[in-house]
């Protein structure tokens, strides 16, 4: 089993920054793949960006150049950097922990989400 907890997120003005933080535990093991997603209101779930432990980043159009996403291949941790915050970025936030396993499925774990609220 794989537990994904997300903290940070909060209220934040227009233009200013907020940090989120996750973690994956439990069997962690090929796990390799750890992301971000969000969920505005009335709006399904979208990606936001994601990291391939060693390998590379990924962004949605709508947040290059303003969201940083890092992350710790040994610690199965990942951080969302968000700047120059806008006010459609008012979302849950969700942490998204990927196994990718050869000759199987890729499994997907996520956390309980965490409210991002930008005011204008």
């Amino acid at each position: 089993q794989v537990q994904v907890v997300e903290s940070g997120g909060g209220l934040a003005q227009a233009g200013g920054s907020l940090r989120l933080s996750c973690a994956a535990s439990g069997n962690t093991f090929a796990i390799t793949v750890m992301g971000w997603y969000r969920q505005g209101p009335g709006k399904q779930r979208d990606f936001v960006a994601n990291i391939t432990f060693g390998d590379s980043t990924n962004y949605a159009d709508s947040v290059k150049g303003r969201f940083t996403i890092s992350g710790d291949r040994a610690k199965k941790t990942v951080y969302l950097q968000m700047d120059k915050l806008e006010p459609g970025d008012t979302a849950v936030y969700y942490c998204n922990a990927r196994k990718v396993r050869p000759g199987y499925f890729p499994s997907d774990y996520w956390g309980q989400g965490t409210q991002v609220t930008v005011s204008s």
